[in-house]
């Protein structure tokens, strides 16, 4: 807050209405966790400003580099993913970019968007009962007992429909995890677990593999790079808004008008009488 003093109690009370150390801002100024706005600008990277505002803190190199790799990596996955599906009908509607982002976004739920929360939710509960002495053998099977008990069958972060064998984009990250652990500037224990995860999952399965898939991986990064399990879903809608902006400028060029989820010669299946 501004050092300028409070003219009465009653213009104390009301600038008390909202507290924040996030910025600091009057005619002429604007300090952002305490930087001028002016030294940010053109010195630093989006990514290290995401951080830098989210944390309260300027990240260093290498943890500003991961963290721009989990967001590079969640930017698309084309109009079978919904909400970038969403994005392009929206943009058939003749509503402005704003709505359309606001629509797709609004799609990032637990089903589709919130599974990098949840199996950060499982690797934090896994490193917890490490910590509290099980090996990490048994910590994983235990903490897959507590996620199903929980959620269900599925886990999140492991497996695709889409994509088999395996997700492209999961093993780049994880490589890029191991080679962060290996120059120590994250642990590797987010790592160690999903890979034990994804062991324990196959071992299930009858020693059938099964794919970690981007939210289990960009999970490894958020929780190596300490972010609360919460954080790994509002990363993931700003590295998907940029697909769904991307994909709704598109459409708005290309034109169209009304345009559902599937082609108008085909029908939806009716189950009435």
């Amino acid at each position: 807050m501004s050092d300028q003093k409070f003219n009465s109690p009653d213009e104390e009370a009301i600038r008390k209405w909202w507290r924040t150390s996030i910025i600091d801002m009057e005619p002429g100024k604007i300090a952002l966790r305490g930087e001028p706005v002016e030294t940010l600008i053109g010195n630093i990277s989006f990514g290290q400003m995401i951080w830098f505002m989210v944390v309260g803190q300027m990240p260093k190199p290498e943890q500003a580099a991961l963290l721009e790799a989990a967001l590079v990596a969640g930017v698309d996955h084309g109009p079978q993913a919904p909400s970038i599906a969403a994005s392009r009908m929206a943009a058939t509607c003749g509503i402005g970019l704003n709505n359309v982002m606001a629509t797709s976004i609004n799609m990032l739920g637990d089903v589709h968007g919130g599974a990098g929360e949840q199996c950060a939710e499982l690797y934090f509960d896994i490193a917890q009962r490490i910590e509290e002495g099980e090996t990490l053998p048994s910590a994983v099977k235990t903490g897959l007992n507590h996620w199903r008990e929980q959620y269900g069958k599925i886990v999140s972060g492991f497996g695709h429909r889409f994509h088999k064998p395996e997700d492209p984009r999961a093993p780049r990250l994880m490589q890029l995890v191991r080679e962060a652990a290996a120059a120590n500037h994250v642990s590797g224990i987010y790592a160690a677990i999903a890979e034990e995860v994804q062991a324990e999952l196959a071992r299930q399965r009858g020693n059938r593999p099964i794919a970690m898939n981007i939210d289990g991986a960009t999970a490894v990064i958020f929780c190596e790079l300490g972010f609360p399990s919460p954080l790994s879903r509002g990363l993931f809608c700003l590295s998907r808004s940029v697909g769904i902006l991307a994909h709704a400028w598109e459409q708005m060029q290309q034109g169209g008008r009304n345009k559902g989820p599937m082609p108008t010669s085909y029908l939806p299946l009716y189950e009435g009488k």
